[in-house]
């Protein structure tokens, strides 16, 4: 078993190459960045000589795995035909993106039905999906759909749903998910008792397969399971605990991914620094 990447999500601002030395300096063997800001559709050229930097600074930096988060208006299963377009061509363009400054994955919410019902979703993310990856099959950078708290009408709250999807594009090889721990702990997963942990290791390997899981979101939860509420915490201070994530890190399912942080940074990104060094020290621990 190859030990997971441990990483967080950095901030891009002043230049995606400006991610890979703050990265460094939290010690990360792993990241996630936007590569655009995730609260407008505009999606301004990217320079050369950025991107050569990009690639610069990663070769001679430490981390071993990239992953970035798409947009956050994108809606695959928009009911707007305006805003399914657009969220298509937003969503391309960035996938173009994260394959130009070789990003191993680009992750997005797959989106809200907005009231037509979760069979009506599922089958327009499908088709969006679809859409997208057909017109880029030579692209490295593999799309991840991420699991969701579950909160109004959104979609990919549990696994059966995500499965679903897979199976409808015959599970290809640019398509996969993004597990969020949180996310799962919102949506009804008690990942917080041993016996809920080993329920969804059981149901990932049902529904999804080992190879579909490319990415987790290591995220305590401020609210309790089943809430349906997405306000992250600091690893060991919400509902969750400590102790799940010692076991997701040591899980073989997980060997060599990055496992990513999105809890709040905190001042001087210290509740980063902490989390890391609580995350180093649970994979440091003997096996059983």
């Amino acid at each position: 078993m190859r030990p997971p990447l441990l990483g967080a999500h950095v901030s891009a601002a002043g230049g995606l190459r400006r991610a890979i030395p703050r990265a460094e300096e939290l010690t990360c063997e792993a990241i996630q960045v936007f590569v655009k800001s995730p609260h407008q559709w505009a999606l301004r050229p990217l320079p050369g000589d950025e991107v050569d930097a990009f690639h610069r600074a990663l070769a001679a930096s430490e981390v071993g795995a990239v992953v970035a988060h798409a947009t956050y208006l994108i809606n695959l299963a928009a009911t707007d035909a305006e805003i399914l377009e657009r969220s298509r061509e937003t969503l391309g363009r960035e996938l173009d993106r994260c394959d130009l400054l070789g990003i191993d994955s680009l992750i997005v919410h797959p989106g809200s039905h907005r009231g037509a019902g979760p069979e009506a979703g599922l089958r327009l993310v499908a088709e969006s999906l679809e859409h997208i990856l057909d017109r880029r099959q030579q692209l490295r950078t593999r799309l991840l759909l991420e699991t969701t708290a579950g909160q109004g009408t959104t979609l990919g709250s549990d696994l059966e749903q995500l499965g679903w999807v897979l199976d409808r594009l015959g599970r290809p090889a640019n398509l996969g998910v993004c597990l969020d721990t949180c996310h799962l702990f919102a949506a009804g997963y008690p990942i917080h008792e041993k016996r809920g942990y080993s329920a969804l290791t059981t149901e990932i390997d049902r529904r999804l397969d080992a190879d579909a899981v490319r990415c987790v979101h290591l995220n305590d939860s401020r609210h309790p399971c089943g809430s349906a509420r997405d306000r992250h915490a600091n690893l060991g201070d919400g509902e969750i605990g400590i102790e799940p994530f010692g076991w997701l890190v040591s899980d073989p399912r997980f060997s060599g991914l990055p496992l990513v942080l999105e809890t709040p940074s905190g001042e001087n990104r210290a509740g980063h620094r902490r989390d890391l060094e609580r995350l180093r020290e649970l994979r440091a621990r003997p096996a059983g």
